[in-house]
């Protein structure tokens, strides 16, 4: 079995490792960093010199992408930039992915969750297609809504769990009679990623902005892969979401914190700078957990 670098944390025998979470280690202990950069691109708040269009859009993925493949984990877009601008902004989505070197694992944050004969086309869409290594797919339509996209060997599924909104709550912690009695909805979904038969690797989505969440999702399930957003803009817990990789993989996102700063001076220096920084950050939040053991 490949070897877990240590900057996704151990990973026990009993844990299946496959080419997904192989290539996301491998490039986590080449760049030394847990720090997942979103790809959202956002119109109203591109830096000046480009272009207020797709163009635009994939101009500046591109630039962000070359200033920041040495220091990330991954890159996620959200399909909802992509999508709001039809056509073209899929085409934009298209080249985007396809400036993404191939070393960098790619996540989907499509959220998609359907019937299965329709998630088999969002799986066809997005692996086949678009080429993503990975996305994140709802669960509320149950386990066989998964299972289109859990069949995909080599591929990667972040499952939502409990997300990093303010409304998460209102139906993620809802409780429900399920496996260990009276318990929160966001640690069945847990139980049944956990349970759910797989030819990819499969993961959840825990939103940073809740640490006492993502601590119990961690206890219930201390080797499971974590994508966790939240950081930068909504104010998630960096020190929680660290905590996160003392037993397992994570994957740490920040999209807004990272792409948009201050307009004025060089914009391709500032996206480097500041992912330089976050990198770096979480790099020593998790040496100073390591060192507490």
């Amino acid at each position: 079995m490949p070897t877990q670098p240590a900057c996704l944390g151990p990973v026990e025998e009993e844990v299946s490792v496959g080419a997904f979470l192989e290539k996301l280690g491998e490039c986590s202990s080449r760049n030394h960093s847990l720090l997942c950069v979103g790809l959202d691109p956002d119109l109203e708040r591109l830096p000046d010199g480009f272009s207020r269009d797709t163009e635009g859009i994939v101009e500046f993925n591109r630039v962000v992408i070359e200033a920041t493949s040495d220091l990330v984990c991954a890159y996620k877009p959200n399909l909802a930039f992509y999508e709001a601008l039809g056509i073209e902004g899929l085409r934009a989505l298209e080249e985007t992915v396809l400036a993404i070197p191939s070393h960098v694992p790619t996540i989907a944050d499509a959220k998609r969750g359907d019937v299965p004969n329709t998630a088999r086309y969002y799986a066809a869409a997005f692996f086949d297609e678009f080429g993503f290594d990975s996305i994140t797919v709802s669960p509320y339509l149950g386990p066989d809504s998964l299972e289109p996209f859990l069949e995909r060997e080599g591929k990667g599924v972040w499952v939502l769990c409990r997300t990093s909104n303010p409304g998460a709550s209102a139906v993620q912690d809802w409780r429900v009679s399920g496996s260990d009695g009276d318990s929160p909805v966001y640690l069945e979904v847990v139980e049944m990623v956990l349970s759910a038969p797989s030819a990819a690797d499969k993961g959840v989505v825990v939103g940073a902005t809740s640490p006492e969440v993502l601590r119990r999702v961690r206890e219930r399930a201390p080797q499971l892969p974590l994508l966790i957003p939240g950081l930068g803009a909504q104010g998630g817990d960096e020190e929680a979401a660290v905590r996160a990789a003392a037993t397992g993989p994570v994957v740490i996102n920040s999209s807004r914190g990272v792409l948009y700063g201050p307009q004025g001076g060089d914009p391709v220096a500032a996206v480097r700078r500041r992912a330089l920084e976050a990198r770096d950050r979480l790099n020593s939040l998790l040496a100073s957990v390591s060192a507490l053991g």
